[in-house]
């Protein structure tokens, strides 16, 4: 496989919309067909399974894109687009929404485990997949490893809260803008602890 070269890699914003796209596209469809029902061959799918139809395949051709783009795909990347296939695929042939929306509890409680069985190893398997975006040291990564696996298990959490409590609606929010709230908020509150670890250039 060649490395792209670097001076042609794809932009910060060309990536976002790459990722936040399918998101978006799901959002709307939900919206708009939330109160349809559609009946193939004499089964009857509610707007919300209609809406990850669309969805799937939109996160697939968006994960190729980005592959195509960079050269790669990040293990959680790959981990998390395929647990959108799984569960996608679950959701219509078991025609129930109920599937789908573990979705976040399956990825994040997964993401947390691994973080905790690398820490038991002495080991940060964040850093493993994110040393060339966050040069850190590996006190810094040891810490922040921790940290985010902790996070990941709650945010799991959080996920089960939602889905079980409250109505599709708020859970459609929550996993579209919901979820990159929260995540940006812990990112934020971890400013110090990077700022104080970088190895990297300035």
């Amino acid at each position: 496989m060649t490395t792209p070269d670097p001076d042609r890699q794809p932009s910060t914003l060309t990536k976002q919309v790459l990722e936040y796209v399918p998101l978006v596209v799901f959002l709307v469809a939900y919206l708009w067909l939330r109160d349809s029902s559609f009946e193939v061959w004499g089964t009857e799918y509610g707007g919300f399974v209609v809406a990850i139809v669309l969805f799937v395949p939109l996160q697939i051709a968006s994960a190729v894109t980005l592959r195509v783009m960079t050269g790669r795909l990040s293990r959680m990347q790959l981990a998390t687009l395929l647990m959108v296939i799984v569960l996608g695929l679950g959701t219509v042939l078991f025609n129930d929404e109920r599937v789908f929306k573990m979705k976040s509890t399956f990825i994040f409680g997964l993401f947390g485990v691994l973080l905790f069985i690398g820490l038991w190893r002495g080991k940060s398997w964040l850093a493993y997949v994110l040393d060339q975006a966050l040069p850190l040291s590996h006190e810094g990564w040891m810490i922040l490893t921790r940290r985010m696996a902790w996070f990941f298990l709650i945010f799991a959490g959080m996920n089960e809260v939602v889905w079980r409590n409250f109505s599709t609606d708020t859970y459609v929010l929550w996993d579209t803008f919901g979820q990159m709230g929260v995540m940006f908020v812990f990112l934020m509150g971890n400013y110090k602890l990077i700022d104080r670890y970088w190895v990297g250039p300035r």
